[in-house]
């Protein structure tokens, strides 16, 4: 993943404003970015062979949520070795706690981050999963 042009990114997210802001946002630093407005629609995307770098992945979602997403990507081996983060408006302790002990590889909290800095973070995560992996 040397260059941010063949860096790919499954966003999961159920509110389109949101999935178009991160659209845009991480299409300006070069990534394609596949966006999915369900967990069931992200299985599904990986079950069909879609293999991204980086899932970034909402929490609140009607019908499977994030955690329960989380929990079936690693159960059925579709993580094709991808950085998950988790993008969501739950910042409390219990629910990071959650969602590292499900094995992410980082939690930002969307209310306290600006789209640039989501970029930033996301950069810096990978990057830091990326030195632990060699």
């Amino acid at each position: 993943m040397a260059d941010n042009q063949q860096t790919k990114i499954l966003l999961v997210d159920d509110d389109k404003f949101i999935v178009d802001m991160y659209l845009i946002k991480f299409g300006e630093h070069g990534f394609k970015i596949e966006p999915a407005f369900s967990g069931a629609e992200a299985l599904e995307k990986l079950t069909k062979g879609f293999a991204p770098d980086i899932l970034l992945v909402d929490i609140i979602m009607p019908g499977m949520d994030g955690f329960q997403l989380i929990r079936e990507i690693t159960e059925k081996n579709l993580r094709h070795n991808a950085a998950i983060v988790v993008l969501s408006n739950l910042g409390q302790k219990d629910d990071i706690e959650r969602a590292l002990a499900l094995g992410v590889d980082g939690y930002i909290v969307k209310a306290s981050a600006t789209p640039s800095e989501v970029v930033s973070r996301v950069l810096e995560i990978t990057k830091t999963r990326l030195a632990k992996a060699t």
